[in-house]
């Protein structure tokens, strides 16, 4: 991603500037610390605690951690007490190099909440390293005729140490020829060089050996030792001279070996091999060295890879001697030229596991990018990607935090790949990708769902306990004990509703139970709540209405209202023998406690006295006459009908009718003289009514009496009498023309009446009837009247 630094700083793109360094570093002054290398581990460095004055045990609350540069660890930290302790031994000229000043950078994290401390620790020099020669012994040669003061130059030794504990001196053993001088170089090392004090005699003493002592300045000193070989050669009057002392040069870091570096030159006067030159380097360690020299011609190439970050700048020392052993040295400066060959790099301090949900602006890592080139090759561009809720904020120096941009929903997104890319400003850009998965941890932000918010459950009646009539379910969309669901029933609003005696719900998994057997005709439907609870804390509920519908068994048979059974007396009915197909003898009404198709009812005549001859209709229990009557047909006749509902399986129950055909009488609901005199008796006296009994008594007394006088003169004693409480026909021939009336007296055979008490009205009501009007001829008078069957009226309850 290119970004121009003049553009507004973006909320997941950042750039290290240079003016926000300055700020940072203004604001945030780093506390130092010092002591010397190779201090034994888990020594005291300095306590934390009380010098960023904090609080005792804020430490270990805030998450306190030590940060360095790579994850190395360094130091460890107490956070109970805040000592900050050694972790290891600290190697000066190891961590630091041949740095005159060595200064450890780490940071004090606190993360919750975040914040950095800046400190430093300074690590002191120790002498702890004795210079060193490369070689054990170095070779001069020098001719005889050198003169007084010649100076011969002398390979150094190293020490790693810094300041007085490096080379300070050189010294050389005790002879009569030579002595050496130390000098300084402008970097602020020491080198020795040879003077010539007493002429050379190969004749006397063709060679020499010395011994070259290089001391440092520590307490005690240091040293370190090498031979120098002297051969005196035959007279050689010149020595090779290089055209330049100093050769300053630059080299790419990233040049290919074999590299040309640079070509040196030197020449010498003399003639034959006294001026034949050859080139080598002068301090030879040919192992550590970078570069090779080619000894006929001068030509400096490139033997090892260069790293501009390692080593920025190398001094070469270059000898060209001739053939009698005289030599001459010229210095090589080559500078180490950076190029962008590396990529940043992106250490994570710390990251969590989880970022929970509902949070504004959580920390969820902290990291530091690097990049060991220099100018724009080490400028760094840091980002996410655009569609993500997540910003990266810089801290100080090279520290991020990767924060949330808003509060997040695990039940939108649970989980989140963020890819961090740090690019750097270099030509060609380089760039590093760091992978990090960020899990939303549940917080209980969600009551359980139920599926309906209303549920109805159909429950067939005379059920078996314990029945499983349904299950309720609920839905949490959090995670983990915020989704469990348990349910519970809740109290009912009808506090007359026996809840818990009619069903019960398993907590686990909202099955529903009918506790009892539950009965259509009694409790038809009920209503209640049930609660569904998550376990997360606090707990967060839900609730829904369940309805039970039950449904009917059909375990009810149909019952007779009319006619009555099972009495006394039952009721026949009359049916005039003039009556057309299709008349109305009398209707069974019937009802079943049961609902829906259970109670639907269907009527059928199951036996008859004479078939065909009645008929009832389906729907209705209509009992109508099915042709037209005759003379043949049966005065009495007896009827079955069968009542039968449309449950399954069906249940039913039957009625049995009387029906007694009369001639010229319509009047179908005559009660029978039995039933008459029991409901008479049944009823309450009232003073009314017992004011016209004895009236119409003393009324028909004396009428009665009149007719029995007549019909004791016409028919000379003949007479029956009739039981009381009865109307009757007498079943024998009449006598004459007469007809006895309850024994009470006669009527003209013109006219008999049948009376029937209306039994429930609490009065002795009586209704008259229409007159039967047998037709008798006159030749009939005299005889005896054909039998007739006895008639017993309808006995009717109002």
């Amino acid at each position: 991603m290119e970004t121009a630094p003049s553009k507004t700083l973006q909320k997941r793109q950042v750039i290290f500037l240079a003016v926000l360094l300055l700020l940072w570093e203004a604001g945030s002054e780093a506390i130092r610390y010092s002591m010397p290398e190779e201090t034994e581990s888990g020594s005291f460095v300095a306590n934390l605690s009380r010098d960023l004055g904090l609080r005792v045990g804020e430490l270990a609350a805030r998450g306190a951690r030590i940060h360095y540069k790579g994850n190395k660890q360094l130091f460890q930290l107490d956070k109970t007490t805040g000592n900050l302790l050694l972790y290891e031994k600290l190697d000066r000229e190891g961590l630091c190099g041949a740095t005159d000043t060595c200064i450890l950078h780490f940071q004090l994290l606190l993360e919750n909440p975040v914040q950095f401390f800046q400190a430093e620790l300074q690590l002191t020099d120790i002498n702890d390293h004795s210079p060193e020669f490369l070689e054990r012994e170095m070779l001069l040669k020098i001719p005889e005729n050198v003169q007084r003061g010649t100076v011969f130059s002398l390979k150094t030794a190293q020490d790693f140490d810094i300041g007085s504990n490096t080379i300070q001196n050189y010294t050389i053993s005790t002879n009569s020829h030579f002595h050496v001088v130390t000098h300084n170089r402008g970097d602020g090392r020491k080198y020795p060089e040879l003077v010539l004090e007493k002429a050379l005699d190969r004749e006397e003493q063709p060679e020499l050996r010395l011994t070259l002592t290089a001391l440092d300045g520590g307490a005690p000193p240091r040293s370190g030792t090498t031979t120098v070989h002297i051969e005196v050669v035959d007279i050689n009057d010149n020595a090779p001279e290089f055209l330049q002392s100093l050769y300053e040069v630059e080299i790419p870091e990233n040049s290919p070996l074999n590299s040309l570096v640079v070509v040196v030159s030197a020449r010498d006067l003399d003639a034959g091999t006294n001026g034949n030159v050859a080139y080598a380097l002068f301090q030879g360690d040919e192992v550590t060295q970078p570069f090779v020299i080619d000894k006929v011609t001068g030509e400096i190439r490139l033997k090892k890879a260069l790293d501009f970050e390692v080593t920025r700048y190398y001094n070469v020392e270059i000898a060209a001697t001739d053939g009698g052993g005289l030599s001459g040295k010229c210095t090589v400066a080559i500078e180490v030229v950076d190029v962008n060959d590396n990529a940043p790099e992106l250490t994570m301090s710390t990251l969590t596991s989880s970022t929970p949900e509902n949070f504004p602006e959580t920390v969820v890592a902290v990291f530091s990018v690097s990049d060991p080139d220099s100018g724009d090759n080490g400028r760094m561009v840091c980002a996410i990607q655009n569609d993500l809720p997540f910003l990266l904020k810089p801290t100080f120096k090279n520290f991020y935090t990767l924060v949330t941009e808003r509060p997040l929903d695990r039940e939108s997104k649970a989980e989140y790949n963020i890819t961090i890319t740090v690019t750097d400003m270099g030509t060609p850009r380089l760039k590093t990708q760091h992978n990090i998965t960020v899990l939303v941890s549940d917080v209980n932000d969600n009551a359980p769902a139920f599926t309906q918010a209303s549920y109805t459950l159909r429950v067939r009646e005379n059920n078996s306990p314990a029945l499983h009539i349904g299950t309720v379910s609920a839905t949490d969309t959090d995670a983990g004990a915020n989704a469990q669901v348990t349910y519970s029933l809740l109290p009912p609003a009808d506090p007359h509703v026996p809840l818990a005696s009619l069903v019960s719900i398993n907590a686990d998994n909202g099955h529903l139970f009918a506790l009892r057997s539950l009965d259509y005709e009694a409790l038809r439907a009920f209503e209640f709540r049930v609660g569904a609870a998550d376990r997360g804390s606090p707990p967060l509920s839900s609730q829904a209405l369940v309805r039970v519908l039950v449904e009917d068994d059909n375990d009810n048979a149909p019952f007779v209202l009319y006619p009555l059974q099972n009495t006394s007396a039952p009721c026949t009915e009359l049916l005039p023998r003039a009556a057309e197909p299709g008349y109305l003898v009398t209707k069974v009404v019937a009802v079943d406690g049961d609902a829906g198709q259970n109670a639907w009812l269907s009527y059928q005549l199951l036996k008859a006295t004479e078939p065909g001859l009645f008929g009832v209709w389906a729907h209705n229990g209509e009992v109508r006459t099915a042709r037209p009557l005759s003379e043949r047909d049966a005065a009495r006749h007896r009827l079955l009908v069968l009542v039968k509902d449309n449950g399954e399986p069906p249940l039913s129950a039957s009625v049995t009718l009387h029906v007694l055909l009369v001639d010229g009488f319509s009047q179908p609901h005559l009660p029978p003289p039995e039933a008459e005199a029991e409901a008479a008796a049944a009823a309450p006296a009232d003073p009314l009514t017992v004011y016209l009994v004895v009236a119409l008594a003393s009324v028909s007394s004396l009428f009665l009496f009149s007719v029995l006088v007549f019909v004791a003169v016409r028919l000379c004693g003949r007479g029956g009498a009739a039981r009381a409480g009865r109307c009757s026909v007498p079943e024998g021939p009449f006598p004459g023309h007469l007809v006895d009336v309850s024994g009470t007296g006669t009527l003209s055979h013109s006219y008999q009446y049948q009376v029937c008490l209306s039994g429930g009205t609490g009065t002795s009501e009586f209704k008259f009837l229409k007159p039967i009007l047998p037709n008798f001829s006159p030749q009939a008078t005299g005889k005896e009247m054909e039998e007739n069957s006895t008639v017993r009226n309808s006995f009717l309850f109002s």
